[in-house]
Order: structure tokens, then sequence, then C-alpha cells
């Protein structure tokens, strides 16, 4: 009998156990399973428990237990290996992604609940994307030694799009407002890039939650969504979604106190950190914004353990919330232990030596935004989480960093158009993560009409061990300035780097590097060159060590929107080579948010003087050339000083020894859906270039002077421009096109209307 036992009715002791049937599966295996054992008696319970314990692993369809006089027989039929998973009918979903779905895999074993499992999986996961009509079908091929191959037959039907979104009980916000706010949209033509406008219940669950944040964001307390009607159409080709909310009234914030109870937290403090003020429009995301950054502040003044929570208060009558912070000095809790997960790549140490807390450390906060801060300044994650779990004790928890690492290695061909350098073509190869390690390295060619370069960078984060990177470069390039100053220059070289921290936002960068090139003024061109320009003509030996400061406490180093960034460098050429100057920069950078989500203040400036030394002038390539992204509304090169051409048709860029520009820029969301990656800018470039040596030469009778039509053009004037830009975040890298008027320029020099640049300015 088919999962029984034929048995006398007195049970029998037994003597032996026979496995018949099994041809991958040992015989002990099918053994270790059994509820009998030989001597023992063999009845109809400890049978029935003997069939469900091997049914139960998933190895057997079929199970028969009988008796031969006192010899137990144990019939099996194994479940079937699969050899191949195949899908047929997907085009709206790859391969790859319903293979990562599905738990059956090739060389598991092959049973029908798994398969009707996966089944279910695949059509939820169609859902996911809108296909409400998939059928999923799983076909079964034999094949020779207990082997199958198993199709999923897919037959998609089309996509359930969102025909119309309503809302009920909504008067503050209009529907269309509501829409807005919400990640679900409704069907039209242009989505055609999106999948927004597919019905996704989980999509549906977070607009849920972003109807929530949007009501609280502007004062409405009490703010519920009751319910969400999805209906769909008759056609079973749309959906008809229908919100009902209650708003509730509109609240102010009332009273704020701080109360820091029996801790010795300084109040001043924490209400400098505060956002939310008294008598504005009660904002939930101030509320707990204010929370995370007092918090912040009470740890960094010695208070790790502090913990911030606000108390309401409402009063209805008059719509006001009444808010106090309460501030309490929670029990010390130390890391227990700290466990990496979800770097299948990046070795557990270059993700540890980030983080800013060991085992053994006491818990905090402060030390945990920095860590996030250094990772996420690695580029090595799409994600970065930290959790915190009980640990063996009440005073001990574990944390646990979970990432989630993205492509790190780059192999790019690319072509496209610079309307400094025109056509461009580069190839490259780099890697952020060598082998896992942390190491960068990068080999690069690139060629256009105006530069031709190949460059080797390699940098080694903690050389020996210590948190010293180490670098070096090798180049060689080819530039074409006969545009803007009738030269072209070649250069090879190379450079030495070493960096050390000096605390946990300062660092110091040194470097030794040198360069041999050869500045060449083409034929046709001396006639008619500036003198400045033929005089550097030749070849030059450049020595340089040089020294850089910096100071970061950006939140986002890819992409900060708050924070400070400072810089100061000094350079010295002359030690062992044919040129002699010292040059010094600065430069430093501001953000932070302003009015709501998105909208970002970017303000910086930069400044630099160069000087020579030895009795030696500084060389023309060396001196400062700005415009293009360097100075929106002007050329390259077209701020600063010029000379006139001995023919005087022309006059040439020839750099100067001290500038100073400023910027002050605005980011903003143009209203289309994050996921296109577009943002606006409104910016405004202000600054001077000036001070060329040329400008007090007196030429002798060899060559000519300035009222022989060779004078040069250098005035400290302040120039000034307005632009607006857009900002993509292009799959082939960030790109920015930019409009910029001159307000404000010297009379000679070159302006620009329209700037196309690849790469985020920054």
């Amino acid at each position: 009998m088919v999962g029984g036992l034929s048995t006398p009715a007195v049970a029998q002791v037994v003597s032996s156990i026979v496995v018949e049937g099994n041809q991958r599966v040992e015989a002990d295996t099918v053994m270790a399973y059994m509820q009998v054992s030989p001597g023992e008696q063999a009845t109809p319970f400890n049978i029935n428990e003997s069939i469900k314990a091997l049914f139960q692993t998933g190895l057997f369809s079929d199970v028969r237990i009988t008796q031969r006089g006192n010899t137990l027989v144990v019939q099996v039929e194994e479940n079937p290996i699969i050899n191949r998973v195949t899908f047929e009918g997907n085009s709206e979903l790859d391969t790859e992604t319903l293979t990562k779905e599905v738990e059956l895999r090739e060389r598991t074993v092959f049973t029908r609940a798994r398969v009707q499992s996966d089944v279910q999986r695949i059509i939820a996961l169609y859902r996911r994307s809108g296909f409400f009509a998939v059928q999923v079908e799983p076909k079964i091929i034999r094949l020779d030694q207990n082997r199958v191959n198993l199709v999923f037959e897919i037959r998609e039907g089309t996509a359930t799009r969102i025909a119309r979104i309503n809302f009920l009980g909504n008067s503050a916000f209009s529907d269309s407002q509501l829409r807005s706010v919400i990640s679900t949209a409704e069907s039209r033509w242009w989505r055609f890039f999106s999948t927004t406008d597919n019905y996704d219940p989980d999509r549906i669950a977070f607009d849920r939650e972003l109807l929530r944040r949007h009501y609280l964001k502007n004062g409405y307390a009490d703010f519920r969504v009751i319910a969400v009607a999805p209906e769909l159409a008759r056609d079973g080709e749309s959906f008809f979604i229908t919100f009902t909310v209650v708003e509730g009234p509109q609240y102010s914030v009332g009273e704020v106190a701080i109360n820091t109870g029996e801790t010795a937290v300084d109040a001043d403090r924490l209400n400098a950190a505060m956002t939310l003020r008294s008598g504005e429009q009660y904002d939930a995301s101030k509320v707990d914004r204010s929370v995370e950054r007092m918090t912040v502040e009470a740890g960094r003044a010695g208070f790790a353990f502090a913990r911030v929570e606000p108390n309401i208060v409402r009063d209805e009558v008059n719509q006001v919330l009444n808010i106090t912070f309460e501030v309490q000095e929670g029990p010390r809790v130390f890391i227990e232990r700290i466990d990496i997960v979800g770097n299948t790549r990046t070795l557990d140490h270059v993700i540890r030596r980030e983080l800013r807390l060991v085992e053994g450390d006491a818990y905090n906060r402060v030390m945990i935004e920095r860590s996030r801060r250094r990772l996420t300044a690695l580029d090595y994650f799409e994600s970065i989480e930290f959790r915190e779990t009980q640990g063996s004790a009440p005073d001990r928890v574990v944390l646990t960093v979970a990432v989630l690492e993205k492509s790190t290695g780059t192999l790019s061909f690319s072509a496209g158009y610079s309307t400094t350098e025109q056509v461009i073509g580069s190839i490259s190869v780099s890697e952020r993560n060598l082998l896992g390690r942390g190491q960068f390295v990068r080999l690069q060619t690139s060629a256009s009409f105006k530069r031709q370069s190949i460059d080797f960078s390699f940098t080694e984060p903690y050389f020996m061990g210590y948190p010293v990177s180490a670098g070096v470069d090798a180049f060689a390039t080819r530039t074409d300035q006969g545009r803007e100053s009738s030269f072209t220059t070649q250069q090879t070289g190379g450079k030495l780097r070493f960096g050390f921290p000096l605390s946990e936002f300062s660092r110091l960068q040194t470097s030794y590097g040198f360069t041999h090139r050869r500045i060449d003024v083409r034929d046709r061109d001396r006639d008619r060159v500036s003198l400045a320009i033929l005089d550097s003509e030749g070849a030059q030996n450049i020595s340089m060590v040089g020294a850089s400061l910096i100071y970061d406490t950006l939140d986002n180093p890819l992409r900060p929107t708050s924070g400070v960034r400072l810089e100061l460098s000094e350079n010295v050429a002359g030690l062992g080579g044919d040129v002699f100057y010292f040059a010094s920069e600065a430069q430093g950078h501001y953000f932070r948010p302003l009015f709501f989500d998105g909208v970002v203040l970017q303000l910086k400036g930069t400044a630099g003087h160069i000087e020579g030394w030895n009795g030696k002038e500084v060389p023309i390539i060396d001196r400062y050339f700005k415009g293009a992204d360097s100075f929106r509304g002007f050329e390259r090169a077209g701020v600063g000083p010029r000379m006139d051409s001995f023919d005087g048709t022309r006059t040439d860029a020839i750099g100067g020894k001290t500038y100073a520009i400023g910027t002050v820029e605005v980011t903003f969301p143009v209203g289309l859906p994050e996921d296109w990656g577009l943002e606006g800018a409104v910016f405004s470039d202000f600054g001077t270039v000036f001070n060329a040596p040329e400008k007090s030469l007196a030429f002798d009778e060899d060559g000519c002077k300035a009222d022989d039509g060779c004078e040069v053009f250098d005035a400290a004037t302040l120039r000034a421009s307005v632009g607006a830009g857009m900002i993509w975040q292009s799959p082939f890298g960030p790109l920015r096109l930019d409009l910029a008027w001159p307000l404000a320029k010297a009379d000679f020099d070159k302006t620009e209307l329209v700037r196309f640049s690849v790469g985020t300015r920054f």
C-alpha cells in the first residue's frame, strides 16, 4: 500500500531494514530518517512517522513501507534532479531577473510544491511591474537518469496602467497637487521610460507614507489615509485608484522649550542646533531634523549617550502645538561585535578601517555618522546601513554594517563634443577598488583637435597598513593653444604623492613631480605671434614639490548638500629644474540646503598668486588662465591679460600671476521624476585675473614697444556673469549645459554664451 504498512495484527520485532528503489540517495540517509530501528517493534505509529519524515526531506515523490517476515522493506521513488531551468515568452522581464527570483536551480531536487511556489513568485514579480494578466505554466521535460528540464512558459499580456488617480476628503491641496507628491503616476504617452504608471501594491503603500509626510510637513498633524481603493477596469488593462484621506486642522508651532533635566548639556548650544521656531507653521520634518541635530550636538559636547525626545502637546482650540524637547542621559552601551554584511567583493578590513568605532568602544552616534560619511566617500557602495541589535547583555549592542556594492571598474570607449576641444575621443580603464583592496588604478588616453594625452595613476590609500595614502602618476600630453595663445605644448613627466591625516576632518597632501616640456610656435604664426609667446618657446625641465592642507566636513563628498571644504596649496618649482617660482592657491566651498528638499546653495571662492624667484620670471604656460568651466560666460583663457600680436591683427592670452574668483550657485529639482536625474541651476561667477609681467617690460630695439603695436592689456577689472544651467546624471556620467551672460568685463576679454561640459562642477 502507498504510504502505509502491511503488517500482522500483532506488531513484530524488526530484525533488519532494507531500502529499495534509491538511486542517488544513500541507504544510510534513508535509515537516518526512520523512526524505528532493528530490535524494535514496528507499530503503525512509528511506521507512519517514518513515512512523514521521509516525505518532509523533499527527496522522494513516493514512499512505501512493508514487512517481509521480520524484515522491514522501505521502497522509495526519488524526486528527479533538475538539469536546467529556462523561461519562454518573457520579454518585459529578462531571464536574469527571473532566475534571481525563483528558488529552483540546476542540480536541485524537483518537487511540485517548489514549482508552484516559484510560479507564484514569477506572477508576483510581473504584477509589481504592472502585468496583472500574466499567466505562468510550468512544463517538465523528462530526461534519462531521473533528470528533468523545467520550463516556465510565460504569457505576459499587456501592462496594466494607471488610468486615473483620485482623492476624497482633501481640501487643503488639490488632486493635481497630491498627484505630484506620490510616486505613482497616471499613464501618459511621454512616460515610455518610466514604470511609475504601472500598478504596484508596494508603491501604493509607499505613497501612503509620502502623503503622510507631505501633510505633516505642512502642519496637518492629525492627517490620516483611511483607505486606498484600487479598481481594475473591465478591460483588465487599467486601474483606477482612489485615496480617501482625513486632513484635520492645520497647526502652527506654539511654545518651544528644551528641558535638559538632570544632564549638564548647554541648552543654548542645543537651541542653536534647533531648526524649529515658535509662531511658524508646524513641520514634522523640522522636528525630526532638530532631534537629530541636537543629539549630534550633545554628542559633540561629550554626552555620547544623550537622547532627545520631542514631547508634543496639542492645543486644538488655538490650533497650535507646544513642543518640549526632553534631553536625557541614556545608559552607557558598548559595542560587543561589529558585523560586515553584503560585501561580496570588498575585503572586510577595507570597510573596518573607515569605521570610527571598534569592538569594545562605547556606542556613539556621532562616530556612526562619521563612519557613514567615510564609507560614502569611498564610492564603492550603492547603499550603507548601520543596524543595532541587542547583544549578550543589556549594556551590549551588536553593530551590523550592511552594504550593497556597486560596480567600481570601468572600461569605456567614448566619443563626444566639447565647446572647448570640439570632437573628443577617449579610452579609459579604471578600477576604484582593485581586487577589493581599496586601491585605485587608471590608464587613460584621449584625443581631440586641441589635446592628446595618455596617463597612468595608482593610489594605495593605506600604505603599508598605515593611514597614509601613497600614489604615483605618469603622463604625456600635447596641447594646442593656437586659438588662445598661438603655441603648442608637449609634456611628459610623473609625480609621487603622499597624504597624511591630521584630524578627523583635515589632511595634509604632499607631492614631488618632474616634467619635461617643450613649447613650439608654428612657423606660419611667427610673424604675427605676440613677443611674450615667442620668448617662451623652447624646452624646459620642471622639478616641483608641493603641499596641500585640506579641511573637509561635507556630508557627502560625491554630491554634497551641507558642510564646508577648504584647501590651501603651496608649490615650489626650481629645485633641480629650469623653472623657478612659488605658487600659492586657496579655495573654499560651502554648501547648505535651502527652502525645501533638493534645493542646495553653494558658495565657492578661489584665489591664487604665483611669483618667480632666482631672477626668473614665471613662464606663460604656468600662469593662470581662466574662463570656460572656471569662469562661465567667458571663453577658455578668455579672462585676464592679453598681448597684441606683431601685426596687430589679434591678441594672445598670456595669463596672469594673480586671480580671485567667487561663485554663488543654487541647484534645484525641475519637477520631473527623480529617476530621470535632471536638476536645474542658477549661478553667478565674479572675479578677476591680472598681473602679467610683460606689462612692465621695456623691449629693446630688436623687439617692439607698446607704441609699436605690442601693447599689453592687463587690468584688475572686476568681471561678473550670471546664468542658468541644466544638469543630467546620465548613464554616461554627469552632463551639464550652461547659458551664461557677462554683466561686467574688460574690453579685451573674450566672451562665450553657451558651454557644454562633462562632469560635475565642484
